[in-house]
């Protein structure tokens, strides 16, 4: 799969609040979630041990993912909000968001990734896997999440 040469993935900022609120608008419509994050705490996502990616064509935001810190876990960080819109699947779009988060989150120190997700993202949880995501324990309280994943982070991202 190959990428378009339109397509930009970047570490957001302040100045990027608008699309950030944007696109996790669409995430929320199209997986049917309910975001328990306020404003605040996706401006605290901005952080240096955190981070929002925005994947944009032609300037026009199309995918996200959001990282954050577990502070409850000894050097793990957390997925949230992997997203791209269904006009743009299929390009290797959610690759690029996850490799550059990966990427960061070593750079950080971080030695592990968790997620959370629902049963019935199928192709989510392919990509997960595919990924080197495992299933493991519950390691937060959101009562929409089913199923519970971690990766361990190496130098070969």
């Amino acid at each position: 799969m190959t990428i378009e040469s339109t397509l930009q993935i970047d570490r957001a900022t302040k100045a990027d609040m608008t699309k950030i609120q944007s696109i996790i608008g669409d995430y929320v419509e199209a997986i049917n979630v309910m975001v328990r994050d306020t404003p605040e705490q996706m401006e605290s996502y901005l952080q240096a041990d955190s981070g929002i990616w925005l994947a944009c064509d032609n300037n026009k935001t199309i995918g996200c993912v959001v990282l954050r810190p577990l502070p409850q876990r000894e050097n793990a960080c957390e997925v949230k909000r992997l997203y791209v819109k269904d006009s743009h699947r299929g390009q290797g779009i959610a690759e690029a968001l996850m490799t550059a988060l990966e990427n960061y989150a070593l750079s950080q120190g971080y030695k592990s990734v968790y997620l959370d997700t629902k049963d019935d993202l199928k192709a989510a949880i392919r990509f997960y896997e595919r990924r080197g995501y495992e299933p493991c324990e519950r390691y937060n309280d959101n009562p929409q999440a089913t199923l519970f994943m971690r990766r361990n982070l190496t130098a070969s991202i």
